[in-house]
């Protein structure tokens, strides 16, 4: 009898190696991020941890294994969603995993635009004593948060340590424990003039695609302060450099863009108004574990019992 498999496409210890061997004694485990270690085990795996994209022709034949797919990170938009649902594979998204590392690189952004680190870190290389117009402060203002997932939760909190007024913005509106009001996204126009700092943490989906444009530009205050480590076609880049261009909002903390790597004529890349990161918001030392440990081990003891998922799984007509 042929043993079921299990691919995991990263390099994982040997700990986590041991933690999920001892959920499937019998199944085959093949672990390694080069592909020469499970490309010929992929037409007849049960299970991928780590989605490639060179991997769809390989494990969607009609008469493929493959039952389910655990990402190795949150955003799932890139991913043959449309495929999977037909051929019953189930997806579960790395969603959790994050919500330490990008809230500290949100409050980062944030900290770092109010007290302008990065403008005193570029004089720092000049040699230049200066002021540069230092004024503002975090403590007490209002914070937009567009998305109340486990990141949004987690800055949420942080947020009152600062004494911030906590505006949240998630698709069915229920409140949420350090959010002072919960607006659903169809509000968003109604708000967007309160807030001090605008965060998204969405996910990139048909209803978010799009949705800081210029009109969501033009009614921020002169003085606050856009952040996105959601996903870079959620914003209209064009509108939202034109808004920084002509002094709309005052600034910008930028983890993801609508074209990555960005490219190196953006005009984002010279504004002394913006702090950009190269999509690392959400990078830890403590990745693996959180997703083997956190989510992929509670689901896999589930999956073996033939019981639904319990954590992260997605649903395909939402799209998260």
């Amino acid at each position: 009898m042929e043993k079921r498999k299990l691919i995991v496409t990263q390099n994982i210890s040997e700990d986590l190696i041991e933690a999920i061997k001892e959920i499937i004694p019998d199944w085959e485990l093949i672990v390694g991020k080069d592909k020469a270690v499970w490309q010929d085990h992929l037409h007849e795996t049960e299970i991928i941890a780590g989605w490639k994209k060179d991997l769809t022709e390989h494990v969607l034949a009609h008469d493929s294994k493959l039952r389910w797919v655990q990402s190795w990170s949150a955003g799932i938009n890139s991913m043959p969603l449309k495929e999977f649902n037909n051929h019953q594979i189930q997806l579960t998204s790395a969603n959790g995993v994050h919500s330490f590392p990008i809230s500290e690189t949100i409050f980062a952004l944030m900290l770092g635009l109010t007290r302008k680190i990065h403008t005193y870190v570029k004089n720092q290389q000049t040699k230049t004593w200066h002021h540069s117009g230092l004024k503002l402060e975090l403590h007490g203002k209002t914070l937009g948060l567009f998305g109340v997932g486990a990141i949004g939760k987690e800055t949420a909190k942080i947020a009152k340590a600062f004494g911030m007024n906590v505006l949240g913005f998630r698709r069915s509106g229920q409140p949420e424990e350090y959010v002072d009001t919960m607006y659903s996204l169809n509000q968003i126009n109604e708000v967007l003039p309160s807030c001090d700092y605008v965060v998204v943490t969405l996910p990139l989906t048909e209803e978010t695609k799009h949705l800081f444009g210029k009109d969501q530009f033009d009614l921020m205050k002169a003085s606050s302060f856009f952040l996105n480590i959601g996903r870079g076609d959620i914003v209209v880049e064009s509108e939202l450099i034109q808004a920084l261009t002509e002094g709309k909002i005052a600034g910008a903390g930028l983890d993801v863009f609508e074209k990555e790597p960005l490219s190196e004529d953006s005009p984002l890349w010279e504004m002394e108004n913006v702090i950009i990161t190269p999509h690392t918001a959400g990078s830890t030392e403590h990745y693996d574990k959180r997703v083997i440990k956190d989510i992929f081990i509670p689901n896999l003891k589930s999956y073996v019992k033939d019981e639904k998922l319990p954590i992260n799984l997605v649903d395909y007509h939402k799209g998260y």
